[in-house]
């Protein structure tokens, strides 16, 4: 029997590549696959941005065991809320390791520290727009 996926589908607003970069050096994430809209059917005119040709329609990453998906959109600038991507380690230290790199040119909400519920667990804004939870499983 399938199983049902929930994958988060990430829109960069141009910046991408960038961002597969980042996650690749702060989180290990693996890309699997990549398509650029020149690679792809022709867009509707006015439809990307000028420039936008060579930038990422469609990404495939892997960060641990989750899939996420992305794409560059097709318009400059982002801005997302009421979501929360939540990452959990083993250990304190890939957890201190993690948030100190997403954390890089992103604002932090709550430094890592012991919680009731975790022996270490923080909340970063990462330098794109997203939002993480960093915890230790207990």
């Amino acid at each position: 029997m399938k199983q049902t996926l929930v994958q988060p589908y990430i829109f960069f607003g141009g910046r991408c590549e960038e961002a597969l970069e980042f996650y690749k050096s702060s989180v290990g994430a693996v890309v699997e696959f990549v398509m650029r809209y020149n690679e792809g059917p022709p867009q509707p005119p006015g439809r990307l941005p000028p420039g936008f040709e060579g930038k990422v329609m469609h990404t495939s990453f892997r960060i641990g065991e989750s899939v996420l998906m992305g794409s560059d959109g097709c318009e400059v600038g982002q801005a997302y809320s009421g979501f929360t991507l939540s990452l959990t380690f083993p250990t304190e230290a890939d957890a201190r390791r993690a948030f100190s790199a997403l954390s890089d040119g992103g604002t932090v909400s709550m430094a890592l520290e012991k919680t009731f519920w975790s022996p270490c667990f923080g909340m970063l804004t990462d330098r794109y727009g997203i939002a993480w939870m960093v915890t230790v499983a207990s």
